[in-house]
């Protein structure tokens, strides 16, 4: 098959690009790095400079795919004029035009667990958005990827952990949190694009569920600190220590408001109704190698 993967070489698009190839796929790679290029090619991949805000651009890129995975990039939180609503939206926009012209039949979208919201979910709102304008498109298989709690988001609290010996969250604590490697996203949607699929359907992706207590004390193990403890705080305090930090505050406000609704249980509402048959393999215990690598530096 023919396949576009966009995403550079993220966690995600890293190994899903690797799987493929190794599988005999002819991949193409959509990165807006030339410094890329080099790295993309020793994988056996074909890179494709250019940007997901381009639409020409991306037309191209889709024409002729058998298959492409379509994703939007991280944005800079602490970017104080981003307008992420329009970012977001925009990309998704570009996909889905691109999609319609280029004439491509099979799509695998990265959505996000809680995409199933109109309202409430906080930053991942346009997921539901962006969902819902791809469901419209006729005569294209979709499969919308609805991963859970990436593990790496655990990194940004490295810091806090440092400086107070704690994990400070309006979320976890003694509730569950399903988490996900990226590694089995990339499995998973190498599943998807290379499978028959007539019509829409959704899949949820999740490595593992802890409580934010058992994800701590996997963690403390793993940094030599056997005590690390997961405190649950108001919405309050976060909002105060993301904006102090510099984080946008509209920005800040959507990733409070995200959070809350883990915890409280509406975020994850229709992944724990359709919880994947089997979870991913890759566990907290694994990737907190790479997080005690991280916190090392």
């Amino acid at each position: 098959m023919k396949i576009t993967i966009t995403g550079s070489l993220g966690n995600i698009s890293k190994p899903l690009t690797e799987e493929l190839v190794q599988k005999g796929h002819i991949v193409s790679v959509i990165t807006s790095s030339a410094e890329r290029e080099n790295e993309i090619e020793k994988i056996g991949a074909k890179a494709l400079i250019g940007s997901v805000n381009d639409l020409d651009f991306l037309t191209e890129a889709f024409t002729g795919a058998d298959a492409v995975y379509c994703m939007i990039p991280r944005a800079n939180y602490f970017d104080l004029n981003l307008d992420l609503d329009t970012f977001t939206r925009k990309i998704g926009n570009n996909y889905a035009k691109a999609i319609e012209k280029s004439g491509v039949k099979r799509v695998v979208f990265l959505s996000s667990i809680g995409a199933h919201l109109e309202k409430n979910s906080g930053i991942i709102q346009r997921y539901n958005e962006i969902e819902s304008i791809l469901e419209q498109l006729s005569d294209v298989s979709i499969t919308f990827m609805r991963p859970t709690s990436f593990f790496y988001n655990l990194e940004a609290y490295i810091p806090m952990i440092k400086n107070s010996g704690s994990i400070f969250a309006n979320y976890g604590a003694g509730e569950l949190i399903p988490w996900v490697s990226p590694l089995d996203i990339a499995a998973a949607a190498a599943e998807e694009l290379t499978a028959p699929l007539n019509g829409k359907k959704i899949r949820y992706v999740s490595s593992e569920e802890l409580t934010g207590n058992e994800s701590a004390a996997i963690l403390g193990a793993a940094i030599g600190k056997p005590d690390l403890k997961w405190v649950l705080v108001s919405d309050e305090q976060v909002l105060e220590g993301l904006i102090n930090a510099g984080m946008q505050p509209k920005i800040a406000q959507g990733l409070v408001e995200m959070y809350a609704g883990l915890y409280n249980g509406l975020l994850g509402e229709d992944y724990y109704q359709n919880r994947p048959a089997e979870m991913g393999k890759t566990k907290l215990a694994a990737y907190a190698k790479d997080f005690a690598a991280k916190y090392n530096q």
